[in-house]
């Protein structure tokens, strides 16, 4: 009888992160990269243990690694005000990513609510920057991933 995969996925901020983890993730990037050929120099270079690399090395890779040619859900809370609607559709398309759908609420006390499934291709910029890029808006209150497929 074969095990069910109960794994579970989690999308956490950066400053959430234990230190180790993140260690893991430079030293992946190092090898990677070919900066480093081996696990050893690798985990010296970044300051974690080799045991601690194997451990987690498969557990943690970076979000925007995962995500080409995959769609994200995401939810924008912005003031009901003409244009704003418009820049964030901008950002999504100077980042390369494809609109599959939009939603928007009927505003209520001038702020409305907005979900947009994106379709993540292989040119798409990096996730993060094009997030910060919408959050930074001054109409935007804040955007966050709802889901990933």
């Amino acid at each position: 009888m074969q095990e069910k995969d109960t794994s579970k996925y989690y999308v956490i901020k950066e400053r959430a992160i234990p230190e180790v983890l993140l260690k893991v993730v430079m030293a992946k990037r190092l090898l990677e990269s070919g900066k480093q050929k081996s696990v050893q120099e690798a985990t010296e270079m970044v300051g974690i243990s080799r045991s601690s690399f194997y451990k987690y090395k498969d557990d943690i890779f970076e979000f925007h690694d995962s995500m080409k040619g995959r769609t994200i859900t995401l939810m924008v809370i912005l003031d009901d005000e003409p244009g704003n609607l418009s820049v964030i559709l901008k950002a999504i398309a100077d980042y390369h990513a494809n609109i599959l759908t939009i939603h928007q609420s009927i505003p209520v006390n001038g702020i409305a609510s907005l979900t947009i499934s994106i379709d993540l291709l292989p040119d798409t910029g990096d996730l993060e920057e094009m997030i910060t890029a919408i959050e930074s808006h001054s109409g935007v209150h804040y955007a966050k991933i709802l889901a990933r497929e």
